[in-house]
């Protein structure tokens, strides 16, 4: 009898601890799903990470060719030393500017190209796709700022390889309150502006460039990026962040993914970025990012972008 006592004792006490261990295991598991994401939201750290949803694998990007997609208020003039980099390193490249965007910044700022304030999102996109449809592999799509939305439309519809998205306007429905971020939007999307066109030649707009834009800068540093980058902008093109046409379904399969941001950005400030990138929630597709401390909405144009560059070349060839 008294051995069937101690058998029961030692059978209760293995399943006590196959119990334990499993609940250990489980415990460990909400753990992570509670932590990660709050250190995804709120950690500074310059480091990449991986997606806090989906699991480590290895990324297979086999395409040598590259669309860089310029954001608003600038033009393509903005890649040339990408343009050249990676030209260097054996990818074919292409760098296009967004309809009536095309030519020398201070000469569009004298005279906005006839148009201009009727070009909309749905150009942006269109003017890629005929672009992408005539190469001969599908591309690497390097967007920066709205291009950074492009591009994340442009990967849902499936025409990219993989997509680099630097200091990337979000897609609709994903939002902050933050003031600094509604101060700098606030005099380009206003209702109250009509279809007027968004001219940085006045020099009010030289204050707003380098609040917005620029603001790890000096003022008399950020007047030398303006005049050599600074163009006019449609102000319907910004405005369909608000609308369907921004929407994109995250929940998709989809092809590798880094996020890029300064963390001193202040019209798309990195907490924006972060809600972005726990959006793309497939567990089976790659999301990665990386944080810069110092560095502001004009990452890829300002003097250092050749390191981001390289931590850009280093993702696409690791």
């Amino acid at each position: 009898m008294s051995r069937i006592i101690i058998y029961h004792r030692v059978k209760n006490l293995q399943l006590e601890r196959r119990s334990f261990v499993l609940n250990l295991k489980q415990y460990k598991m909400s753990l992570k799903k509670i932590v990660l994401p709050i250190a995804l939201l709120f950690s500074k750290r310059e480091a990449s990470s991986l997606n806090v949803n989906q699991k480590r694998r290895k990324k297979r990007i086999r395409s040598k060719t590259i669309v860089f997609i310029h954001g608003l208020f600038m033009n393509n003039n903005t890649w040339d030393g990408w343009k050249s980099y990676f030209e260097d390193q054996g990818y074919t490249c292409y760098a296009p500017a967004h309809p009536k965007h095309e030519g020398n910044p201070a000469e569009l700022r004298t005279n906005p190209p006839e148009g201009l304030e009727a070009v909309e999102f749905k150009d942006w996109i269109t003017n890629l796709e005929t672009l992408i449809d005539s190469l001969a592999e599908k591309p690497i799509l390097i967007g920066h700022s709205f291009g950074g939305l492009t591009a994340q439309k442009l990967v849902e519809a499936g025409r990219a390889e993989a997509a680099i998205l630097i200091s990337s306007a979000p897609p609709k429905g994903n939002v902050t309150f933050n003031l600094n971020f509604l101060k700098a939007n606030h005099p380009v999307v206003s209702p109250l502006k009509g279809n007027s066109i968004f001219n940085p030649a006045a020099e009010q707009y030289k204050k707003w460039f380098h609040f917005a834009i620029t603001n790890t800068f000096s003022k008399e540093e950020s007047d030398v990026l303006f005049e050599q980058f600074a163009v006019p902008e449609s102000r319907k093109t910004p405005r369909a962040s608000l609308q369907k046409i921004a929407k994109i379904d995250t929940q998709k399969p989809h092809v590798p993914l880094l996020f890029i941001g300064g963390l001193e950005d202040v019209i798309v400030p990195n907490a924006l970025i972060r809600k972005t990138i726990k959006k793309y929630s497939d567990e089976n597709s790659i999301v990665d990012f990386k944080f810069y401390e110092n560095k502001d909405h004009f990452i890829c144009g300002a003097p250092g972008w050749e390191a981001i560059a390289q931590d850009c070349l280093h993702w696409l060839s690791n």
